[in-house]
């Protein structure tokens, strides 16, 4: 994990003692994005605020597909894992191994398809982005504030997500999370990769 040396569990206080305390309650273990985050406690309190606040109004499931996609056009590792993770709340395993492979052809509904292609391109190449990217959303039947929660959520993503590239942070593997999903997740990540490489 780069150069930064992370608080142990044992060690830790405060406000970064009840982080990884959350994080051990909900997931069973303190990723090492926690312990990275938790140094500046007060920034990552505003985080989870921010991302409490965007998912909170657009619905879990929709969250979490904008956040699989953006993670895919980051080549985002530790964000595919984790959401890949947490989607399995709101997706059966095969459907969810589906998406992770090609959410294009995984049975989703043409307005969730439309707005995780808006997630890739924004965490691509925003600079590309034109009235018509936010107007297939619209025709799909986004309103306003949807359009604004989904490049919330995109957007949001690209911030952590670049910050656990930039500062090299482990990647953690959900200890419930097999191997195959395990693959599909990552799978177009390393295709990404190796195309561009």
């Amino acid at each position: 994990m780069g150069i930064l040396e992370t608080i142990g569990e044992s060690e830790a206080g405060g406000a970064m003692a009840a982080a990884y305390a959350a994080d051990r309650a909900a997931l069973g273990y303190v990723p090492s994005h926690t312990k990275v985050l938790a140094m500046n406690p007060e920034a990552f309190e505003a985080w989870k605020t921010l991302q409490s606040a965007i998912a909170g109004s657009m619905g879990m499931r929709r969250y979490e597909l904008v956040t699989l996609a953006a993670a895919l056009g980051l080549g985002s590792r530790h964000c595919r894992l984790a959401h890949g993770n947490k989607a399995l709340k709101f997706f059966d395993e095969q459907q969810l191994l589906r998406i992770a492979r090609d959410y294009r052809d995984a049975g989703l509904d043409e307005a969730e398809v439309a707005m995780m292609d808006f997630a890739v391109k924004l965490s691509t190449d925003s600079a590309a982005m034109v009235e018509a990217d936010s107007r297939r959303l619209r025709d799909m039947g986004f309103s306003d504030r949807e359009i604004v929660d989904i490049t919330l959520a995109a957007a949001a993503r690209n911030y952590l997500s670049r910050i656990l590239q930039a500062l090299d942070v482990d990647v953690d593997v959900p200890p419930k999370l097999g191997e195959e999903m395990r693959g599909a997740l990552l799978d177009p990540i390393d295709s990404r990769e190796a195309i561009a490489g």
